[in-house]
């Protein structure tokens, strides 16, 4: 099932199985017939790690959505609870069980916390009068979840959140121990790199954590080379824009939610000659994308205006495969055929979906595309206040206006209270809390009078390349047709030639810049056999856009670069959800 975890340079199965392992050992401590009640937002990561058949075979029988009232009814003897530390489901839960003891007073109740325990969390329930009904109250350590063989995601959606507005380390604190996980599976990361608070902060409570466990160090080849510690601050802008790499815009768009997609289902539809339309699904089609089908794999990381081209290609070989049936002749010519026949099918269904994806993508007007270009000030207040007169989606505005504060360090203080009066008028005045928090994280801010280092970043590390190769790219700025990130572009330069030739540009960005580096036990020196490429792991804290990741695809398929790169992340966004964690209406709180 998870085979492609395993086709990159680091087998990613290795963590995959050591979380199973873990789970398994869990259900067996409840001996007896099961039931989970999920706190909805695990679902996903969990079908990540275990399909509903490993947990079947660990006796659980039936699977409830945590909500206020009775569970539903089911013969079984334990009642699992699985949720985050969080203090309004604890309030649920309690709920739960007061109105279960009425009924059943012989099942066995459990708690697993993931992704760590909470003392908050116990005392609630203890308030609640219902701690003791508890056998089992645990934790299950999920701190990174495998997306893809080069794609590790701890899918914490509040991170940003947390640690730009409200202060709190406690996402920082679960990248450390993550990152102390994986090093006890793939050995000790010898070279660490940061840029940024939130960088030097989680290599403070790693090296810290390492120290403490001194005593037992594992005595593992290490499979990394270099750890990059990143914060999503030091590069506001990039997520701003609209990702315009296949997958990139397929998640702009429908949103990629755990490796799954959810498209409008009328492209879909298997229509038979002479039938009208009037059957058309109305469930939305739902597909899993990643690296295990190898035509996406082929096209995700495509800038989406070569797709097209790719696409055509693969149906004339598709084509061309299936026309050799008439040229078996032979017997064990035909049985040869029949066999390739599965995996032909596989690959014309897969091309279909595909087609379907693109032609849906195209239909969506350029209206949508928000790009970097480098253009006159007032051009860019006229688009804006139209866009706000048409009332378009508000986070497309907010995210028009962001991006002109950071590129300028900050807008003129006209203009900034003329977007704000604007907004508010237009969408509503309870936004204000919103654009509050934009100005907190430092996305909004009024211009000071300081120097904007934005032309010198850009002219530096040539964030902007005029003849942007989309068909055949020979630079990660064909990722956003001309926009280099500039997270990718110091993760390149740290590699070659490093960040001493850039130490000027370095001190303009936010934070702090370090190295560090991690004794490794005597006879774990590796030694590198000629040619052999240098492993990374870059880890965005804060979040990472799918284009991102296609522009460290891209540098690690590079011919002569020498480095490749997994990715890690403490959630894969886009400029929508990311705006969207740090929107507040004061009639729903943030969960």
């Amino acid at each position: 099932m998870a085979a492609h975890l395993s086709y990159g340079r680091v087998n990613l199965n290795i963590l995959r199985e050591a979380a199973r392992k873990e789970l398994r050992e869990f259900l067996d401590k409840c001996a007896g017939s099961k039931a989970i009640v999920w706190d909805e937002y695990l679902t996903g990561p969990f079908g990540l790690i275990a399909q509903y058949s490993l947990l079947k075979e660990h006796e659980v029988e039936k699977m409830f959505t945590l909500k206020n009232g009775r569970l539903p009814p089911a013969d079984v003897k334990n009642i699992i609870f699985f949720v985050r530390p969080r203090l309004e489901l604890m309030d649920i839960i309690a709920d739960n069980i007061t109105s279960e003891d009425r009924h059943h007073s012989s099942r066995d109740f459990h708690i697993l916390f993931v992704p760590r325990r909470s003392m908050l969390c116990e005392q609630r329930l203890k308030e609640q009068g219902v701690l003791a009904s508890f056998i089992n109250i645990d934790e299950y350590i999920l701190d990174l979840i495998p997306y893809d063989g080069d794609l590790l995601s701890m899918e914490y959606e509040s991170a940003f959140r947390e640690c730009y507005l409200e202060n709190d380390q406690t996402s920082l604190y679960h990248t450390a121990k993550g990152l102390m996980t994986l090093q006890a599976l793939y050995g000790t990361i010898p070279q660490i790199y940061g840029k940024g608070e939130c960088a030097r902060l989680v290599a403070n409570m790693m090296l810290r954590m390492k120290r403490e466990f001194a005593g037992s160090q594992n005595q593992i080849l290490p499979v990394f080379d270099t750890l990059l510690l990143l914060d999503r601050n030091v590069d506001l802008l990039t997520p701003l824009a609209t990702q315009l790499t296949y997958e990139g815009l397929i998640d702009e768009i429908y949103g990629i939610s755990n490796g799954y997609v959810k498209l409008p289902p009328e492209k879909f539809a298997q229509k038979k000659q002479g039938e009208g339309s009037k059957d058309l699904p109305t469930e939305p089609k739902k597909l899993q994308l990643n690296s295990a089908e190898e035509l996406y794999a082929e096209i995700r990381d495509k800038n989406f205006n070569a797709v097209g081209a790719a696409l055509s290609k693969k149906a004339k070989i598709i084509s061309a495969a299936f026309e050799e049936r008439h040229n078996a002749k032979t017997v064990g010519e035909i049985k040869q055929f029949v066999s390739q026949l599965p995996h032909m099918q596989a690959a014309r269904s897969s091309l279909a979906n595909h087609t379907s994806i693109a032609e849906l993508i195209k239909d969506i007007t350029s209206a949508y595309i928000i790009q970097c270009f480098p253009i006159k000030s007032h051009y860019v207040n006229t688009y804006i206040e139209d866009c706000i007169a048409q009332k378009d989606p508000l986070i497309k505005i907010l995210r028009l206006v962001c991006m002109q504060s950071v590129c300028n360090n900050g807008l003129k203080h006209k203009v900034m209270d003329y977007y704000k009066r604007e907004i508010l008028q237009t969408y509503g005045y309870e936004h204000i809390l919103t654009l509050n928090n934009l100005e907190k994280a430092g996305l909004l801010k009024p211009q000071t009078g300081s120097r904007n280092n934005y032309p010198t970043i850009r002219k530096t590390l040539k964030l902007w390349m005029e003849d942007a190769n989309e068909q055949n790219p020979n630079d990660i700025s064909y990722v956003y047709s001309g926009y280099s990130p500039l997270s990718i572009r110091l993760t390149q330069i740290l590699a070659r030639p490093g960040w001493r030739s850039i130490e000027e540009v370095l001190k303009m960005l936010p934070g702090p810049h370090f190295e560090e580096r991690q004794q490794l036990p005597s006879g774990l020196h590796k030694k590198r056999q000629q040619g052999e490429n240098r492993t990374t792991l870059v880890f965005f804290l804060g979040g990472v856009t799918y284009a991102e990741i296609a522009a460290l695809r891209f540098l690690s398929q590079v011919e002569d670069s020498g480095m490749e790169y997994v990715i890690a992340t403490t959630k894969l966004i886009n400029g929508t959800t990311w705006i969207k964690s740090l929107m507040d209406r004061p009639e729903s709180p943030t969960q």
